[in-house]
Parts: C-alpha cells; structure tokens; sequence
C-alpha cells in the first residue's frame, strides 16, 4: 500500500492508495446526503420545532455533517498535497475539535431528555420546550468547547508568532508541541467519556425500572425508549474506542508499517465514521412520526398515511 496519498485519520496524516481514498468518499458523500436529507425534513415540519428531542437530533445531524465535512477537507487536502496557512489550518482544527464533543454530549443529553419523558412524565413539558432546547444547546457547545479551549491556550502560550502565516500540510499534530499534551487531551476525552457513560448508564437502570413496572402502552412506549437508550450507549461505545484506537495504531507501527496503515484504515472507517451515521437509523428510521415524513418527502408528497 505504498503511494504518495494520504489521509487523516486522528489528526494524523496517513498514506493510503487511491482505492482507499475513493472507498471514503463515497461513504462520506452516502452519509452527507442521508443526513441532509433528515434536515430538510426536520425544517420542513414545524411538528418537529416544538420537540426537544427533534430539535437535539437536528443538532447531532449538523454536527455529524460539519465533522465530516472538516475531516474530508483536511484528507483531500492531504491527499493532494495542497498546503495552506497554518492560521486557516488552526481554524478547522479547532472546529474539528469542538463538533468531535458536541454529538457525543447531544446524545447524553437526548438520553436524558428519554429519562425525564418516561420517569418524570409529568414534568416532561416543563422542562423540555422549545426555549429549553436553545438554552441546552449553548451549554452543550460550551461544555464541548472546554477542552479544546484548554489545548489551543497551551499551544497559544508556547507557539512562535510567525508559525501562522507558515504554510503546510493540515494536520491536527502540528499543533501538539509536548509529548505530554497529546496524554493531556487523551486524559480529558477519556473523563468526558467517562462522566457520558455513567449518565447513560443510570438513565439505563431508572427506565429499565420503570418498563419493568409499567403496562399496556406505556410498556410498549418505555421498552421503545430504553433501546434508543441503549443505541445511545453504543454509539459512544465506538466513539470512545476512537480514543484507545491510537494505543494499538503505536503497536501496530513497531510491527510494520502495512499494518499500521491497514489498522487506522480500518479504525477511521469504524470508529470515526461509522458512530457519526448511527443517528438516522436511530431517530430517523426507527421514530414513527419521523419516518413517516421522511415517505411523504421522499415520493414527493405522493405517499400519506
């Protein structure tokens, strides 16, 4: 697999042949166009404006979209050996950065959103309105932004003036100066992740409770809730397993250089493109009242049920 291309994978360039290279652009371009089909139909119908978790996984497919859009600029500019300034470079780096938090965070605030509907029914509408959704939004961004900020603050302090006008190739390690940065960075995700999982594994516990208790249509509505719950998890398994992936990408390399290349292949396509694709089968296909726009849009009005 010796060729003079690359791409990112973990912000870190990688060489891969063409075939490799055409493989993820067209699952990207797969991906894209699913999810900005599931946005149009959520701007189209104003049902979906008033709901909190519409809203929420609105903002997972943006963000979902954004973070491709970066990681695929960022590997055809690799790819064709394009260099740009590094201020430019910096800019999509630090958004890169800041929407690789916001889908896993948006996902535990949708488990949330699931915990209050089926635990707390009667305090559901209060708390998730329309209103509420912008101002969770904000924190959601805010908290997303934390770590980044904190890493682009050490770069900051430590970088020379003129390394922003330099120009080079884009990748996300020209902006690690010390080894200990990089175990900073891994640190913090891994906390994240951490306090994320343990959310929605007691959101878990709770509904699972009340499916056990509940009866009728309520039961049917809970079980239906804690498996979205559990595809939640899931998906955060495989963006977690991002982070340990660079601890067996290092291993790999001390074996060969194939199979370093072979395995962060294998990881980009799993556990940096695949979590971000799971939010249309999870909302978009298995939400009756979404999948049902999704038919009336998708024969141009044709089908109604």
């Amino acid at each position: 697999m010796a060729n003079n291309s690359s791409v990112i994978s973990g912000n870190f360039p990688v060489k891969l042949i063409s075939k490799e290279v055409i493989i993820v652009q067209v699952l990207i371009a797969v991906f894209l166009s699913i999810n900005f089909f599931l946005i149009s139909t959520f701007f189209r119908k104003n049902v979906f404006h008033t709901s909190m978790r519409y809203i929420l996984f609105a903002v997972t497919l943006l963000s979902d979209c954004l973070f491709l859009i970066l990681a695929n600029v960022t590997l055809i500019l690799s790819y064709f050996g394009f260099t740009i300034q590094m201020w430019l470079c910096l800019i999509i780096y630090l958004l890169s950065s800041v929407y690789s938090y916001v889908t896993p965070v948006t996902l535990t605030a949708m488990t949330l959103e699931r915990y209050v509907a089926i635990c707390m029914p009667l305090r559901h509408a209060e708390l998730c309105t329309p209103h509420g959704a912008l101002q969770l939004i904000l924190i959601i961004h805010s908290i997303s932004a934390v770590p980044c900020t904190i890493n682009f603050a050490i770069f900051y302090s430590a970088a020379s003036p003129t390394f922003y006008t330099q120009r080079g190739i884009c990748y996300g390690e020209r902006f690690t100066l010390f080894t200990w940065q990089s175990q900073f960075r891994s640190a913090v995700s891994q906390l994240y992740f951490f306090i994320m999982f343990t959310i929605i594994v007691f959101s878990y516990i709770k509904i699972m409770i009340v499916a056990k208790a509940a009866s009728g249509d309520n039961k049917k509505s809970t079980w239906k809730g804690l498996r979205t719950v559990i595809l939640h998890g899931f998906q955060l398994l495989l963006i977690l397993i991002q982070l340990w992936s660079a601890l067996i990408e290092d291993a790999a390399l001390k074996v060969s250089l194939s199979l370093f290349i072979n395995i962060r292949y294998f990881n980009y396509v799993m556990f940096f493109l695949a979590p971000r694709c799971l939010s249309p089968l999870i909302y978009g296909l298995r939400d009756e009242l979404f999948f049902q726009a999704l038919k009336y849009y998708a024969s141009c009005g044709l089908y109604k049920k």
